[in-house]
């Protein structure tokens, strides 16, 4: 398995169904639609009483849980998954093996009433991901019904994450971000996580000639709420998946080509036999921080402080509006911001930064665009 072959492989198994980031049950059902359904079931509804489908795959000994979107706006994984059923369908090599070696339980959208409205929460309002234990809300209850049912030897739990995180404190972005969560408050370092780490690293090393450093890896402080944590204490090696940001990629079809590299990896290790020799290499993977804004503009006069140079910090505020993401940019910061990277930088060069209207700019302002020396500058992707 090589990063060639899987970029090859990639452009004749995406589905041209799935594409930005607002994914809801509507849209999968057109592609649930195109596949067997002997493969397809419905593990019950939402609070809303939204269909929620399981997909399975393979008849090998090994058998792994994977889910995605259980965060309604986190989409980019389940586009993946989607993916990765079209290469299942196919008499590709790589396929068959896994399938050969393992048997897999796909829960593609976890939280459909969340996609809807493209929110994290569900109908409830509640994070699903800090519900393993109160098991408050029917799509948790289904999750873990889910897994006593399959009784998995592995899980792979797919999110996805804002683009504020950089892969350590550099100005280099956090395209894939992984976890082996802590089972423990000692975080103590089990065997299941020892072969989880060595998962992950293995998928680094593939990943980072694509990607050279932009591989993060989040604290593993331990939250038993948290359904990694959970599951990860049950003795069960647990991968949390994130796919970040990618230059210039805000539709995330690049990370999405990237988290499908990822999990197939995953699942490779896997049936090949995970080799956890050299676990601790996980670690030299750098650990995720807040270096990013979408937009920086550095060196600037705002009416604000007129006698001094200011960076003004833009963050994106993804809306959902008659069922189209947009894109709003907010001012986070006005401030020195050198110790900070913006994913798109503007240089004002010491001149005034004013609106169309003269208005003084302010934190939690919505900004589409700037005037800089008469020039409009616009500011959404």
């Amino acid at each position: 398995m090589n990063l060639e072959s899987l970029n090859t492989i990639f452009p004749a198994v995406k589905n041209p169904e799935l594409s930005g980031r607002y994914i809801t049950n509507s849209h999968i059902e057109k592609c649930l639609e195109k596949l067997p359904h002997s493969r397809i079931s419905t593990l019950g509804c939402s609070v809303e009483e939204r269909p929620i489908y399981s997909l399975k795959y393979g008849n090998g000994p090994i058998k792994i849980l994977l889910w995605s979107q259980m965060h309604g706006n986190e989409s980019t994984s389940t586009k993946a998954l989607f993916d990765c059923f079209n290469l299942f369908e196919t008499e590709n090599n790589l396929s068959k093996h896994i399938l050969e070696h393992c048997t897999l339980v796909v829960i593609p959208m976890l939280n459909p009433d969340g996609a809807e409205k493209y929110t994290r929460l569900n109908a409830n309002l509640v994070d699903l991901n800090r519900d393993a234990q109160d098991l408050s809300q029917p799509e948790s209850r289904l999750l873990l019904q889910a897994y006593e049912d399959f009784r998995p030897d592995y899980c792979f739990n797919l999110h996805g994450q804002r683009t504020i995180f950089s892969a350590g404190e550099t100005n280099t972005i956090a395209t894939l971000s992984f976890l082996s969560p802590s089972q423990d408050e000692a975080r103590s370092i089990t065997a299941n996580r020892k072969t989880a780490m060595a998962i992950i690293a293995d998928i680094n090393d593939l990943l980072q000639p694509e990607i050279p450093n932009g591989v993060g890896r989040y604290d593993d402080g331990f939250n038993l709420n948290c359904v990694g944590d959970t599951f990860q204490s049950f003795g069960v090696p647990t991968i949390l998946y994130e796919a970040g940001h990618y230059a210039n990629d805000y539709e995330r079809e690049e990370v999405r080509r990237l988290m499908f590299i990822a999990i197939l990896k995953g699942l490779d290790v896997i049936a090949n036999g995970v080799n956890d020799v050299n676990y601790d290499v996980y670690f030299n993977i750098p650990e995720n921080a807040k270096c990013f804004y979408d937009v920086i503009i550095r060196n600037a006069k705002v009416n604000t402080k007129p006698n001094e140079l200011v960076d003004i910090a833009i963050q994106f505020k993804e809306t959902l509006i008659n069922n189209k993401l947009h894109f709003v940019p907010v001012i986070e910061a006005i401030e020195n911001l050198k110790n900070k990277f913006g994913h798109k930088e503007i240089d004002a060069k010491g001149s005034t930064l004013k609106t169309d209207e003269n208005f003084e700019l302010n934190i939690g302002d919505e900004i589409d665009f700037v005037l800089l020396n008469k020039e409009k500058i616009s500011l959404i992707p």
